[in-house]
């Protein structure tokens, strides 16, 4: 049998993020619908306890607890800090801004990811790579429609985070090459738990929120205990958020960072769908048309690495 190589994993890496994307995209979909009620760090608690509680069960089906063990658990805690950071710049900037623009400033992600995979990583981003991430890019700019408002302060939240969540890719492709998808994915919702748990020691009665501002009413309002309806809607989040947090350790750990990173932009049509089936949000002709580019960018580099994978017909084999 044929050993799997690097194109095989790139291209394995794509579907994991690919479907990583889709559940992330619904978690973010719940966590935006109950965003009036609930204070951010009680729902990042509750759905990382339920997704901790699915990656343990999934866990006794691919080696059992053993496979949990790491050599490095302060780093992987230090990846899961980060990636609390990033939730939080993305969620409070989401409070106040359209979520489009939101979601197209988080896009300059790939071009972190792709930015720093060479002096951290070592990874060579040739030009196709470049190119596909250029036309993305371009994809964004075409539905976000720059100017209008201009830009406000509240803007460079989305961009934090895109930062934030790019040096945590980092982290988890240097983790990934000793620690399986199952360990890196345990240890974000620990992080999360440990994270949440304190915020709600410190902030959780409310008494801190007296600006009147909608971004830090969402910070640090007092907790209240969810409805059966909202309870359930956590529930599905908390699923949500354990697949999508595998697969996406998953992605990171098996691929190239910077041939996955282009894949991101493929979040941006999934949160116009989603969007439209929750809200009624109708897609106008810069949606498609930005969204097709988008689509098209992480299209390129699958054509890419396919030819790169293709041997050439001199060494094959008669």
């Amino acid at each position: 049998m044929q050993a799997p190589t690097r194109h095989s994993h790139n291209v394995q890496g794509i579907v994991c993020l690919t479907a990583a994307l889709v559940f992330l995209t619904i978690s973010d979909a719940i966590i935006k619908w109950l965003s009036p009620v609930y204070a951010l760090h009680e729902i990042t608690l509750l759905r990382a306890v339920i997704a901790l509680a699915l990656v343990l069960v999934f866990v006794q089906f691919t080696g059992g607890p053993s496979t949990l063990r790491t050599r490095r658990p302060l780093l992987h805690l230090f990846r899961g800090l980060l990636l609390v950071l990033a939730n939080m710049f993305f969620f409070l900037g989401l409070s106040v801004m359209p979520l489009a623009e939101v979601v197209a400033l988080f896009f300059t992600a790939p071009l972190f990811i792709c930015l720093l995979a060479r002096p951290i990583l070592g990874e060579v981003v040739g030009l196709p790579r470049w190119m596909a991430i250029a036309v993305g890019m371009f994809g964004v700019v075409v539905m976000v429609e720059p100017g209008g408002a201009g830009f406000t302060w509240a803007a460079v939240l989305p961009v934090l985070a895109a930062l934030t969540y790019s040096v945590m890719v980092m982290v988890t492709r240097r983790l990934g090459m000793v620690d399986s998808a199952s360990t890196l994915a345990f240890y974000i919702h620990v992080a999360f738990i440990l994270v949440s748990i304190l915020s709600g020691l410190l902030i959780g009665n409310g008494r801190f929120n007296v600006f009147g501002q909608v971004t830090l009413d969402f910070l640090l309002r007092a907790w209240v205990w969810p409805s059966f309806t909202d309870f359930q809607l956590l529930l599905a989040c908390g699923a949500a958020v354990a697949a999508g947090s595998y697969l996406l350790s998953q992605s990171y750990r098996i691929a190239q960072a910077s041939v996955v990173a282009p894949f991101e932009y493929t979040g941006l049509p999934f949160a116009v769908v989603v969007g439209y089936l929750v809200w009624g949000d109708l897609p106008g002709t810069r949606d498609i048309i930005g969204s097709l580019l988008i689509i098209g960018s992480g299209l390129l580099v699958v054509y890419f690495e396919s030819r790169m994978a293709r041997p050439s017909m001199k060494h094959r084999e008669p």
